[in-house]
């Protein structure tokens, strides 16, 4: 549905764009994801047709869409702001873009209504959006970008603005959508969490360039480098030279070994995710690898789990994840020597 080919966008003479590449498929619920300045709103603007870039291509269904105008291309774009109209009722606020490519009567209402129903806003077609929850007008200006049936649906960062729970909820209320209207969904956001809820496959975006496009869970269990293994999620990054069958941790911990080492010439980062160290009372002996010995120097208490925050012998300042329904009766405090050690799966090698 939508294809990227060496797309570019330079602000003074910055690249906010570097050659990205993509391909979105028809129906897919994909998302742009990275941080501050990454370049991921300015590439979905260029989609939308809001920015015009420098070299590339984009096209839409297999049409080139590069130097169309945004009222052109078959997309509609959710901002993160929703941008409603005050002194326009839900329902005007709706059929608004209908309005203004000809429909009237009964088509336009059927059509308006059949959008607030998709969202479950008929009831509050008559209210203003003063008079509306945050949660509330996010589902009427998701009506309003679907009303014209677009191919694409481009929503820029669109729960920012909802508190944690509200968030969770419309995550899903969005899957819902996106499902029965078949629409291709392009969501970009900063929010890790989010762009793994919601997509089928995720973009993460560094410095203007595509590190990695993936199933949230490939790129959670198989990152490419070390800065999307350092992005989604928590994980635990070592320095690491590469030493007989495994890797030497660089001073700060001992002999690694992984389950499928990376082969040639270093250097090597090595990622451990905490949920896959286990924590332990000091041990006697510690085994010859994926294991060292350390005092907790701090703990963060998350109701279903606990971080632990170890420093090694060696130096390096380890997180470990406990579940707390599962270890209940043998909790660890602060100031404790502890041991903790992790299978060879969990041992990730990567080679940037």
């Amino acid at each position: 549905m939508i294809r990227v080919e060496g797309l570019t966008k330079r602000f003074g003479g910055e690249a906010a764009v570097a050659g990205v590449d993509l391909a979105i498929a028809p129906g897919e619920f994909f998302a742009i994801l990275g941080g501050s300045g990454s370049g991921k709103t300015t590439l979905l603007r260029m989609i939308a047709g809001f920015e015009r870039p420098d070299s590339g291509r984009i096209l839409i269904d297999g049409a080139d869409m590069t130097a169309a105008p945004p009222h052109k291309r078959p997309v509609n774009m959710m901002f993160q702001s929703y941008a409603l109209f005050p002194h326009m009722s839900v329902a005007k606020n709706v059929e608004f873009g209908l309005r203004q490519e000809g429909f009237r009567g009964a088509e336009l209402r059927r059509r308006a209504d059949e959008a607030l129903d998709l969202v479950a806003m008929r009831d509050y077609a008559e209210r203003r959006p003063h008079q509306l929850s945050g949660g509330q007008k996010q589902r009427v200006a998701l009506a309003r970008a679907i009303v014209k049936r677009p191919k694409v649906l481009l929503l820029d960062e669109p729960l920012s603005a909802l508190d944690r729970k509200l968030r969770e909820t419309t995550q899903l209320h969005l899957l819902d959508v996106q499902k029965k209207t078949g629409v291709t969904f392009v969501v970009v956001t900063h929010d890790q969490d989010e762009a793994m809820t919601l997509a089928s496959r995720v973009a993460v975006m560094n410095e203007g360039r595509i590190e990695q496009v993936d199933t949230p869970r490939a790129l959670y269990a198989q990152p490419v480098n070390r800065f999307v293994a350092g992005f989604i999620g928590a994980t635990n990054l070592l320095a690491a030279k590469a030493s007989g069958e495994g890797f030497l941790g660089d001073g700060v911990v001992g002999f690694l070994v992984a389950s499928a080492p990376v082969a040639g010439a270093g250097p090597f980062w090595v990622s451990i995710r905490p949920e896959n160290i286990a924590i332990a009372a000091r041990a006697p002996h510690l085994p010859r690898s994926n294991a060292e010995n350390g005092v907790i120097e701090g703990l963060s208490y998350y109701g279903d789990h606990t971080i632990y925050f170890v420093r090694a012998e060696g130096g390096a300042l380890l997180r470990a994840a406990r579940f707390n329904a599962v270890h209940a009766a043998a909790a660890f405090h602060v100031g404790d020597a502890v041991t903790l050690s992790w299978p060879p799966e969990a041992v990730t090698a990567l080679r940037s």
